[in-house]
């Protein structure tokens, strides 16, 4: 007698069905729980990184490698388990193409739930914001960026010293529009986000060595704050 293939595949259904009811089950209020707590688990302080910012704009006028140099080794001495210190190996830095903008890309801190970068480009560019399951940052130290949102006739303009907030689930263009420098932070869910930052790379660029150090890079500064209990 042949096998009834229409009864085992309903029955792979039902178990797949089964398992993700399950795991939904499972993970629904343990994200609920979190997300009700996620103050506790941040690290940074958004007045601390914008009071830092203004006071390293200060300090060194137009040099972006000083002002850098002068935020890092602050950071380090605050945080000294959580804040790569590396700014000046070439290594560290990646570009990074998303929503159609294309800049170069320092990783000072990753985590599940906050991510601290420098992000800018030395000629300008312009895209997509994303629309993200945290709240981001956008501390300008050089140049000016500029943001738009439908309905508008008039850019929002960013100058150095200034921070473009954008809130949670919202989304703007933004611009560049020469050389620009910014130390970006976001708090909230920070793995959804990085679909975003990778979508560019799998579905346009194809810079596979890119994609590849930005992965590792990444990684490596989730793990080792996974492994000192920074959620």
């Amino acid at each position: 007698m042949a096998p009834n293939t229409s009864q085992s595949s309903g029955g792979g259904l039902t178990r797949l069905l089964t398992i993700i009811g399950i795991l939904i089950g499972v993970f629904t209020p343990i994200v609920y729980l979190m997300e009700r707590n996620l103050e506790s688990f941040y690290v940074f302080k958004t007045d601390e990184l914008h009071d830092l910012a203004q006071r390293g704009i200060q300090a060194h006028g137009n040099d972006t490698a000083k002002i850098i140099e002068y935020i890092v080794a602050e950071l380090r001495e605050n945080h000294p388990s959580h804040v790569n210190p590396k700014w000046n190996v070439p290594d560290e830095w990646v570009f990074n193409n998303a929503g159609g903008a294309m800049g170069g890309m320092y990783i000072i801190h990753a985590s599940i739930t906050e991510y601290l970068i420098i992000f800018g480009t030395a000629v300008g560019t312009e895209g997509h914001s994303g629309r993200h399951t945290a709240d981001d940052y956008f501390h300008i130290l050089t140049g000016e960026q500029w943001a738009y949102v439908p309905g508008e006739f008039q850019p929002e303009v960013y100058p150095a010293g200034s921070v473009h907030h954008l809130k949670r689930g919202l989304v703007k263009q933004y611009k560049m529009p020469e050389g620009c420098f910014a130390l970006e932070y976001a708090r909230g869910w920070i793995p959804p986000m990085l679909f975003f930052g990778f979508a560019d790379g799998i579905s346009s660029t194809l810079d596979v060595q890119t994609l590849y150090r930005t992965v590792v890079l990444t990684g490596r500064e989730m793990i080792s704050n996974l492994l000192i209990g920074k959620i």
